[in-house]
């Protein structure tokens, strides 16, 4: 039964997590920044495999909720749950082991109780809780044990006196470690993975890294990706590639046993203490953070003490320097949104003057009117009044033209500006995103200022259009059938059929910068233009060229 179940959730762990796999690269040549760039999305959604592995141990207390259980059968299940929670939390996993120790003594099995109690000791000196750790195991005499418990038993103490060094900093336990690897060694199969990566420290430990990079590229062969072994070896890899001066594959390897490790939900890592190292040392101070913070985040979420301790040693030193980064971005900022404003005093200044250009042209017209009625009175002065006034047409139409290339020009400007605040303002939310700026990224995410921009951008666009073209709106009803003509509100200026063809009549005739303007697709374009010549009074061909014909008349006046 237990085997079924748990054969379901890897079934299903493996079906969420295989999305993840998808966005790797697998080129022949693996791409540096692009598992960085990987990594740093799997952080931010590290949780769902938190999710999935609390699944998985839900699953298997749910076994502990039937009824008439053995002892035993309690005794195998905490053994599972304890090795699920031993690099997730540890203070659930010294709970279980606990709790076997006590089962244990009830039994009154000594080999049960050896396995118990050199679990509960190992799990103390995770948690840092030595005392504990070190009374546990001076309790259990070696020679008692038997050959299946005793590899157990040098693991503990090699793993005791590795974490107490860690958690203290003394360097004086290395003659004892090395000598309980030893005698770990002594009783391992050699062809199991233990004995191997205990292989792999020894001869780390005495200088012999090109055995040991054979010996792990041999284990990184047979092993599938992304597994906790997985891990395992691509960090002693990288830790061999920086020995070896490859910094670019020390990288590779310390990003992929990261990887490894946030998809199997451990907590106790130390790739991310490595590489938060690397990226400070390279200046990238951004990304040394990140991983700082990460492994701060998995250090007190599991409650392993010793990496707690190599974590505080160097945090103040990259949270400093990440402050005064910050600092230096935020003058940058400050130079930048200067440099906005001074960009809308300009767009600004441009209306204005366009204004008065208008003003002047209205000015011209009313001029050249008087003019006309005056060459109806004085016809013998015709000849003279005749070049006079076809140096006004001249002069006007070319006003008119230069006039209609400011305005395309200047609501060019003004669509391609809201983009880019657009554009800045998606930027400036993934930086306070990095720097977890929650207010900041309440106010960039809000996209009230561009919805406001264009609504100003089409007002102004209406009126002005207007102001050239005040009879555009009857004169545009008068090509369509009358029971298709379109009726405005009283607070419009015009629809957006009408805005398109407005466009049309200012000779922008491009459908994808109409669909640019008016923030559309093309085939929204396309299917509003149709509709409209299906509207024509007279031939739905020759509507659009009519359109282009509104205010020609007072043009040639």
């Amino acid at each position: 039964m237990f085997w079924h179940i748990n054969t379901l959730c890897e079934l299903k762990n493996l079906c969420l997590i295989l999305l993840c796999f998808l966005s790797i690269p697998v080129s022949g040549k693996e791409d540096l920044k692009s598992l960085s760039e990987y990594l740093d999305r799997i952080i931010d959604n590290k949780q769902q495999f938190v999710g999935q592995k609390e699944q998985k141990i839900n699953s298997l207390k749910n076994l502990l909720n039937e009824k008439d259980y053995s002892l035993k059968y309690e005794y195998e299940i905490n053994q599972k749950l304890y090795a699920e929670y031993q690099k997730l939390k540890v203070d659930s996993a010294i709970y279980y082991a606990e709790r076997n120790v006590q089962i244990a003594e009830m039994v009154g099995e000594a080999n049960l109780k050896y396995s118990a109690d050199i679990t509960l000791a190992s799990f103390y000196s995770y948690s840092g809780k030595f005392i504990e750790s070190e009374a546990i195991l001076k309790k259990i005499d070696s020679h008692d044990l038997p050959q299946s418990i005793l590899g157990n038993y040098y693991e503990a103490y090699l793993l005791f006196y590795e974490h107490y060094s860690t958690m203290t900093g003394q360097s004086n336990y290395w003659q004892l470690i090395n000598a309980y690897r030893d005698s770990l060694l002594s009783v391992l199969d050699h062809s199991s993975f233990g004995y191997k990566m205990n292989m792999v420290q020894k001869y780390m430990s005495s200088n012999e890294t090109k055995k040991a990079e054979d010996l792990l590229y041999s284990l990184l062969d047979a092993e599938e990706e992304n597994t906790p072994e997985y891990a395992r070896i691509t960090h002693s890899l990288a830790g061999i590639h920086g020995v070896n001066g490859k910094s670019e594959l020390e990288k590779i390897y310390y990003i992929k046993s990261a990887i490894a490790d946030v998809k199997n939900s451990i907590k106790e890592n130390a790739s991310f203490h490595r590489l938060a190292l690397i990226y400070y040392n390279s200046g990238d101070i951004t990304r040394a953070f990140k991983y700082t913070q990460s492994a701060i985040e998995d250090a007190v979420y599991s409650g392993v003490q010793f990496r707690t301790a190599e974590m505080s040693r160097f945090y103040s030193i990259i949270n400093a320097s990440f402050q005064a980064d910050k600092v230096k971005k935020n003058g940058e900022l400050k130079k930048y949104l200067l440099l906005i404003s001074v960009l809308s005093l300009f767009l600004i200044l441009l209306v204005g003057y366009i204004y008065s250009q208008m003003k002047k042209l209205s000015k011209i017209k009313e001029e050249l009117s008087l003019t006309n009625d005056k060459l109806v009175e004085l016809n013998k002065e015709l000849n003279e009044k005749n070049d006079l006034l076809h140096d006004k047409n001249t002069q006007l139409w070319e006003s008119n033209r230069v006039k209609e290339q400011y305005i395309a020009q200047f609501f060019d400007l003004c669509s391609t500006y809201i983009d880019k605040m657009e554009d800045y303002r998606k930027t400036l939310y993934k930086l306070g995103i990095n720097r977890q700026y929650e207010e900041l990224i309440k106010k960039l995410k809000s996209t009230t200022a561009v919805e406001n921009e264009l609504e100003e951008l089409y007002s102004h666009f209406d009126r002005i259009f207007l102001n050239l073209y005040p009879t555009f709106v009857s004169d545009f009803n008068s090509l369509l059938a009358k029971d298709e003509q379109i009726n405005l509100k009283a607070e419009d200026l015009l629809t957006k059929d009408l805005r398109i063809y407005a466009l049309l009549r200012l000779g922008i005739t491009d459908s994808l910068k109409i669909a640019g303007f008016l923030r559309c697709s093309m085939s929204t374009i396309y299917n509003y233009r149709t509709k409209m010549r299906n509207k024509a009074a007279s031939d739905r061909e020759e509507f659009e060229d009519l359109v282009m014909k509104i205010g020609m008349t007072r043009k040639i006046h």
